[in-house]
């Protein structure tokens, strides 16, 4: 199976080198790699132009956003299945192996789904290479399936990293909506669930290491609950979910889905030092959508330092 790798990049000079080097790693050795530099003013693009792998592609384009990026690497790839790697994670060796062998297991998928491992980094040395590994989370298991009324509810991946596309299916899908500043992503897996289930790769371990980072777009818009209007508005006016359930099943998952954003804006805020704002947010949430899981964390959230577990701050960039 020949495999598409598209990665957007925008003054990530510091972390795209580890991004390319994990795919120049892979045990899957029928792979491209289009790296789209979204306009950047670093030396994102001298970096990648130092890889010398065929395999591997830059095209350079103005700043367009990551929507445009992902749709132009994707244009210029003639591939089975497609695989969107942000640059700043990167892969297990066997990522692409393992998520391959879950599509032609599971033919009927759309795509394949792996565990992913959420991983905090810190930037150290003069030549700002961040360290790979530093506060390591748990290794998440996304769930697989018929996906859709799941995912109306919430996001339930990290990237698109840890996802392995048919391409046929994207081309049904359609490009990602460049409208959306927030949650693009989002709104684009809702749409890959209302045509097909997903399979889950048979890997125990993660395939994808997501790099957490305190300046990251992602972290600064969760941070506002008007980011998630937009995308909340195409996921929920989308074709598919309307042709499956009724107006009032849409409005009870809107509204769980609602908590569910009260949710994650009460934690960024709460990993940004905005603790008395960020407890009011959970406390919402947990009102709209309560569960004992959420409950023993908002607890810990009202402690004095709430700065444990999913309300840790994230690692500044010259901490270690």
């Amino acid at each position: 199976m020949r495999i598409g790798i598209v990665t957007p990049a925008f003054n990530v000079a510091a972390y795209i080198g580890d991004a390319v080097r994990s795919v120049l790693a892979q045990t899957h050795p029928c792979w491209t790699m289009t790296i789209v530099d979204d306009g950047s003013t670093d030396t994102t693009a001298g970096i990648v132009a130092g890889f010398a792998d065929r395999r591997i592609r830059l095209i350079s384009q103005r700043n367009a956003g990551v929507s445009v990026a992902r749709n132009r690497g994707l244009a210029a790839m003639d591939v089975a299945a497609v695989l969107f790697l942000d640059a700043d994670d990167w892969l297990d060796p066997d990522a692409l192996s393992a998520l391959a062998a879950a599509l032609r297991t599971a033919p009927d998928a759309v795509a394949a789904v792996g565990p992913y491992r959420r991983v905090a980094c810190a930037i150290e040395g003069p030549n700002g290479r961040p360290i790979m590994g530093f506060r390591s989370g748990k290794t998440c298991y996304p769930a697989a399936g018929d996906l859709l009324k799941s995912l109306l509810v919430r996001n339930l991946f990290a990237n698109g990293g840890h996802l392995l596309i048919r391409r046929p299916v994207l081309e049904t899908a359609g490009p990602f909506r460049a409208d959306l500043c927030y949650g693009e992503d989002w709104e684009y897996w809702v749409r890959l669930a209302g045509l097909g289930s997903f399979a889950a790769a048979a890997s125990r371990a993660p395939l994808l290491f997501v790099r957490e980072r305190h300046d990251s777009a992602y972290r600064s818009m969760a941070l506002r609950p008007e980011s998630f209007v937009p995308c909340m508005d195409a996921i929920f006016n989308a074709p598919a979910p309307r042709s499956r359930f009724t107006e009032v099943e849409l409005a009870r998952l809107r509204r769980r889905a609602e908590a569910e954003n009260d949710w994650v804006v009460g934690r960024e805020l709460i990993r940004h030092g905005q603790v008395a704002n960020g407890r009011r947010f959970l406390r919402r949430s947990m009102s709209a959508a309560p569960s004992f899981r959420r409950m023993a964390l908002l607890t810990a959230a009202s402690l004095p330092l709430p700065r444990i577990g999913p309300f840790r701050a994230y690692p500044l960039p010259d901490s270690v």
